[in-house]
């Protein structure tokens, strides 16, 4: 075959293929041709998603900043709130109270915490048998109450007061004894069995007397406790200033209802004492028996 029969062939396929349709081409550096469509899609993509995704990122820093910058501002009004119902709950609903003596014994010991309910008188009157918290100022003279120092300076001062309404320490001022006799019973020591009567009805008390105690170490009545006042005598009767000794004070030694705080009714520190301060069931029979 000749040369001039080869070459229109060749120019033939040649010319066919550039013929055809296709993407356009450019040359790259080298001189090779690239198609522009792939090049120019790809650098589309990354350029197109890098804002995308730096704009995510500052506006989740800028959110998470906004949040923080919430919180702070928020913080005081949080803290004031807080310290509003603190004082609230102890106040009208609820006081932790620190035990300072042994009158109580052993159902209170030295040490122990115990919730008061404040509410609970409000909604009910008290009842025999409950053990309550109250102030004794005007009517209780009590030489066993413990001294509270006065603090050296103001933060130690503040330190105490926070203690205090924690529960955590003596306040000084009130005083923590069971109800014996409610107003207009009639009370008196003792029996030939040495056991307090309250309205003729003796009291069993072996279930919450400190051990080896007796109902009481020293005779009194009959006594009628006056209206609107409480007969109130310590678990541990060999050594409760209770009502007992307190005859010659303002009340003839009953103390007044709207003295009391409130009734203890758990032990919440320390934990191998927690438990409930309920009425014993010595009291029922009292109960009966006033109707």
């Amino acid at each position: 075959m000749s040369k001039d029969e080869r070459d229109p062939g060749a120019d033939g396929v040649q010319d066919e293929d550039s013929a055809r349709p296709g993407p356009e081409e450019r040359s790259s550096a080298t001189g090779s041709r690239v198609p522009e469509d792939s090049g120019a899609s790809g650098v589309s993509e990354v350029v197109g998603q890098e804002p995308e995704e730096k704009a995510d990122a500052e506006m989740s820093k800028s959110q998470s900043s906004e949040k923080k910058g919430s919180f702070w501002k928020e913080l005081p009004i949080l803290i004031v709130i807080a310290v509003v119902l603190a004082f609230v709950i102890r106040t009208w609903v609820m006081q932790a109270f620190y035990i300072p003596s042994t009158s109580m014994e052993n159902t209170l010991l030295v040490g122990d915490r115990v919730l008061v309910n404040k509410v609970v008188y409000q909604i009910r009157d008290i009842e025999r048998g409950e053990v309550v918290v109250f102030n004794g100022n005007g009517s209780w003279d009590d030489p066993n109450t413990v001294t509270v120092p006065e603090p050296t300076n103001p933060v130690a001062g503040a330190f105490s007061w926070v203690q205090q309404q924690l529960g955590a320490a003596p306040t000084g001022k009130e005083y923590i004894k069971r109800v014996i006799g409610l107003p207009g019973d009639t009370v008196e020591c003792c029996d030939e069995q040495n056991r307090i009567l309250v309205n003729g009805v003796p009291l069993e008390e072996d279930a919450y007397l400190y051990p080896g105690s007796v109902a009481s170490h020293t005779e009194f009545g009959p006594v009628e406790v006056p209206e609107g006042h409480l007969w109130l005598m310590g678990d541990h009767r060999a050594i409760s200033y209770d009502s007992r000794l307190n005859q010659n004070n303002p009340g003839g030694g009953a103390v007044p209802i709207d003295h009391v705080v409130g009734r203890a009714f758990v032990i919440i520190w320390p934990f191998n004492q927690v438990g409930g301060l309920g009425v014993p069931e010595s009291f029922e029979a009292v109960d009966t028996a006033a109707g």
